[in-house]
C-alpha cells in the first residue's frame, strides 16, 4: 500500500483546487470563488510505486446550499507528458519535494487502476490512514473476462460529469459524476457503478453515486 506522509503541502490540495475549479464546465457555483472544505474520499495504489491517486470530495459552501465536487487527482514527481491541459498545478511536499498535480479522469495510471477497481483487480484505499482499505467504496462491473486498459482512449468534458472512453474486451464509457448528490445506489448505470461516502456539512455520513458505466459504440 502506499505510504500517506504526515507532512506539509504547499499550496494545500484545497488552496490549489480553489482557483482551477470555477473554470471546469461541471462547475456549479454562482461566480463567486469557492469556499473548500474536504468532506471524503479515497485512494487507489500504483503497482509501480510511482503515482500518487486520489478521489476527493470537496464541498464548497460559498453558495446558497453545499454542493459537493468529486474530484479525482494525481499526484507524479515529474510532469506526465503531453498532460499539460490537464494539470491542476504544483505543490512542494514536506517529504516528496515537488508535486505535479492532475485532473486524474486524464491520466493513464489513475484509468487503468479505476478500471481495474471495478473489475474486482484493485482495491480502494483508506483516504488518510495507511495501510488500511476502504470497504465504504462499492465498484460493480456487469459481465465477465474483462481485459485490461492502458488508460484513456478519449476524455470528454460535460456539464455535471467527464467521460472516460476505454477499450477493454469492448469499448466502454466510464462517466465520473463531478458533483454529488445523496442517495441512489446506480445513477442510472447500464454496465457498472462506484459509489462511496462523504460527510455532510451537518456531520452526518452520505453516500452518493461517484461513477457509472454505460455501453460505447467503438
Amino acid at each position: 500500500m502506499a505510504v500517506i506522509h504526515q507532512t506539509t503541502l504547499s499550496p494545500t490540495k484545497l488552496e490549489l483546487l480553489a482557483p482551477w475549479l470555477p473554470a471546469q464546465p461541471w462547475y456549479a457555483g454562482d461566480g463567486a470563488a469557492p469556499d473548500l472544505t474536504k468532506a471524503g474520499g479515497f485512494r487507489l495504489d500504483d503497482p509501480e510505486g510511482e503515482v500518487g491517486m486520489e478521489f476527493m470530495v470537496a464541498t464548497d459552501s460559498s453558495g446558497a446550499g453545499p454542493v459537493h465536487y468529486h474530484v479525482p487527482f494525481t499526484y507524479r514527481g515529474a510532469p506526465l507528458p503531453g498532460a499539460d491541459h490537464a494539470l491542476i498545478g504544483t505543490l512542494e511536499h514536506g517529504v516528496l519535494g515537488k508535486r505535479w498535480v492532475y485532473d486524474g479522469t486524464h491520466d493513464p495510471v489513475l484509468v487503468a487502476q479505476l478500471f481495474a477497481l471495478l473489475t474486482g483487480r484493485a482495491e480502494a484505499h483508506a483516504q488518510s490512514v495507511n495501510d488500511a482499505l476502504d470497504p465504504t467504496v462499492h465498484a460493480q462491473l456487469t459481465g465477465t473476462g474483462h481485459g485490461t486498459v492502458a488508460g484513456p482512449a478519449a476524455v470528454t468534458p460535460a456539464p455535471s460529469a467527464t467521460d472516460i472512453l476505454v477499450r477493454s474486451t469492448r469499448p466502454l464509457l466510464l462517466r465520473v459524476h463531478r458533483v454529488l448528490t445523496p442517495g441512489g445506489t446506480d445513477g442510472g448505470a447500464t454496465q457498472g457503478y462506484l459509489s462511496a461516502t462523504w460527510t455532510g456539512p451537518a456531520g452526518e455520513q452520505a453516500r452518493g453515486v461517484f461513477l457509472t458505466v454505460h455501453e460505447a459504440s467503438d
